[in-house]
């Protein structure tokens, strides 16, 4: 039942860990190939948001990455500069060769006086009933890795730590001092903060957990500290198998984790109940073979399963939020139901 609750109220109670009905769902965000088929099989005009609309999405994912407007095009982190191009990613990046922390400061780093989120706030403003996911993207570990090549960037945590920490600070203190301006501009016209590093392979983390509290961790925490500042929740995105460092993401002061591979060694409903005390959730729903091969049915069943061993903290979704083509249309319609309803209705 939802008596006077919209959907942001709901979904910030499952954030406040408050036993409540815990009855919600967000969509994901589908892969553009995803859409058309979607809107064919439903009816519906093939766009986002009339797919939000028809299953009922509690959530809307708003990142305010857009607002960075150089002058001359710039992106925010062109990994590949002073280089031929990266034709893949453990191909090294602009930092492969560098054994001086004063060449790390001849980058062209961002700036955020280029910042510039007033179409962000704009679009916030739009879904106000919602529960809308916000805030830069911060993909700092990954950004790091590009930098380096990523088998250089885990090695040079060995040979040069110092050189790792010096590109870790100048990307973070971006992405700190950009979501200082987000967040002082955004006022309350939201109450999460969405940022994603992809920490897990599926079956362990990619580093070592003394690693990872060596050179990542720290920059998590300043993170979640420019959010709790202006009165935020945290939610963080890693697929992948984290289930060793999550309470250290506890200690952080993570308050969700999204988006509960469950296939990933460790991130099964069961394995992850341990901290349903500790954290809300959002996923669970797997999206590698389960979504894809199941029946309609067979999904809603698994929908009252998950959220018995994981509720009421959860926000059900799949456990990856681009939808892919191959999953059936029917299916994610049969989950938004059974988000949306107890097993006995």
């Amino acid at each position: 039942m939802r008596i006077n609750m919209t959907s942001r109220d709901i979904v910030k109670n499952i954030f406040m860990r408050k036993n409540n009905d815990g009855l919600a769902f967000w969509t994901g965000h589908p892969n553009p190939a995803s859409v058309p088929n979607m809107a064919k099989e439903w009816g519906i005009e093939p766009t986002y948001e009339a797919i939000y609309t028809f299953l009922n999405d509690d959530c809307r994912w708003i990142s305010a990455d857009g607002g960075y407007k150089h002058p001359e095009g710039r992106p925010m982190f062109d990994t590949a500069w002073g280089t031929s191009g990266r034709p893949t990613l453990s191909a090294g990046g602009t930092f492969a060769d560098t054994e001086d922390v004063t060449e790390v400061e001849r980058y062209p780093w961002p700036d955020p006086k280029y910042l510039d989120f007033s179409d962000v706030y704009a679009a916030i403003e739009r879904h106000s009933d919602k529960a809308v996911f916000t805030g830069m993207w911060s993909c700092f570990y990954h950004i790091v890795a590009d930098f380096f090549g990523m088998e250089n960037y885990f090695v040079k945590m060995y040979e040069n730590p110092a050189v790792v920490e010096a590109v870790t600070e100048h990307v973070v203190d971006f992405y700190v001092e950009a979501n200082e301006k987000f967040f002082a501009g955004l006022g309350d016209r939201a109450d999460i903060f969405f940022f994603g590093n992809d920490f897990g392979t599926q079956r362990d983390l990619m580093i070592s957990p003394e690693m990872f509290r060596k050179f990542v961790l720290p920059s998590v925490k300043r993170l979640v500290a420019v959010a709790k500042k202006y009165g935020k929740f945290v939610m963080l995105h890693s697929c992948g198998s984290i289930y060793r460092v999550i309470p250290d993401l506890i200690e952080a002061g993570v308050d969700a984790l999204h988006p509960i591979q469950a296939q990933a060694a460790g991130m099964d409903a069961k394995s992850l109940s341990q901290y349903k005390n500790d954290l809300a959730f959002v996923g669970g729903i797997d999206a590698q073979s389960f979504f894809v091969n199941a029946a309609p049915e067979e999904v809603e069943a698994e929908v009252y399963r998950v959220r018995e061993i994981l509720g009421p903290n959860i926000v059900i979704s799949p456990s990856h939020e681009e939808i892919l083509p191959n999953v059936p249309p029917a299916n994610v319609l049969a989950m938004s139901r059974a988000a949306h309803s107890r097993k006995s209705e």
